[in-house]
C-alpha cells in the first residue's frame, strides 16, 4: 500500500479514536453509494454547498432525484424577508446533514470553513446525523497547514465562485474545528482514497 494509502487509513483509525465512524473508499462513485445506503427514502436531508459532493453525484441525487425530502430547494423557494425565522428553523436541525471539510489534521481535527456558517450548527449539533465526504488530498499534518489550505486553496478558489455568480466577493467569517464526538457514530466521514472537490 502506498505512502497515502497508509496517512488515510490512520487518519481513519483516528477519527474512530474519537468516536466518529470513519468509512474509506477508493473513489467517488463508491463513496456516492455508500453515502445513499445510509440515508433512507423520503428522509430529510440538508447539505452544504460542497464542490465534494457535486464532483461525486451526490448533490444532484438528493436535490433532484424526488428520492429525498431536500431542504435545499425547499428554503430557496422561501422569502428570506419575510420567512427568515422560519429558514433558520427548518436548515438548523435536519435529520441527516451533508457536506465535505476544508482540511482533516493527521491527528483526526475536522476543519471547516464558512462565510455564513449556516453548515457549522447542524454539523456541531442540530443534525440528527452527520455525513462528510472527504478526499484524501484534505489531509494536511496539523491545524496549521489546515488553515494554510483554507487561505491558499479553499478559499481563492470559493472567492471566484461566488464572484462568478453573484458580482461579489466572499468573505472568511467562521472556522470550525470538530475534535470528536460525545455520542458514537452520530458523525461519518466517508474517506475517500482519490483526490475529490476542492
Amino acid at each position: 500500500m502506498s505512502t497515502l494509502g497508509n496517512r488515510v487509513d490512520r487518519v481513519a483509525d483516528t477519527l474512530r479514536s474519537h468516536k466518529i465512524e470513519a468509512i474509506v473508499v477508493d473513489s467517488g462513485e463508491e463513496a456516492r453509494k455508500v453515502v445513499l445506503g445510509m440515508i433512507p427514502e423520503g428522509a430529510e436531508v440538508h447539505s452544504g454547498k460542497s464542490k465534494t459532493l457535486e464532483d461525486i453525484g451526490l448533490y444532484k441525487e438528493i436535490v433532484e432525484s424526488g428520492r429525498y425530502d431536500a431542504l435545499r430547494p425547499r428554503f430557496f423557494a422561501m422569502d428570506r424577508k419575510t420567512q427568515g425565522r422560519e429558514i433558520r428553523k427548518l436548515i438548523a436541525a435536519p435529520d441527516f446533514m451533508l457536506g465535505s471539510v476544508a482540511a482533516i489534521t493527521e491527528a483526526g481535527v475536522l476543519v471547516s470553513a464558512s462565510a455564513t456558517g449556516s453548515q457549522l450548527g447542524p454539523y456541531v449539533s442540530g443534525a440528527g446525523r452527520v455525513i462528510l465526504v472527504v478526499g484524501s488530498q484534505k489531509i494536511v499534518p496539523d491545524l496549521e497547514a489546515a488553515l494554510r489550505r483554507i487561505d491558499e486553496v479553499v478559499f481563492p478558489w470559493e472567492n471566484a465562485q461566488v464572484r462568478e455568480r453573484l458580482g461579489v466577493d466572499t468573505a472568511l467569517e467562521k472556522i470550525l474545528l470538530i475534535y470528536g464526538e460525545w455520542l458514537a457514530g452520530r458523525t461519518t466521514v466517508v474517506l475517500v482514497r482519490k483526490p475529490v472537490g476542492v
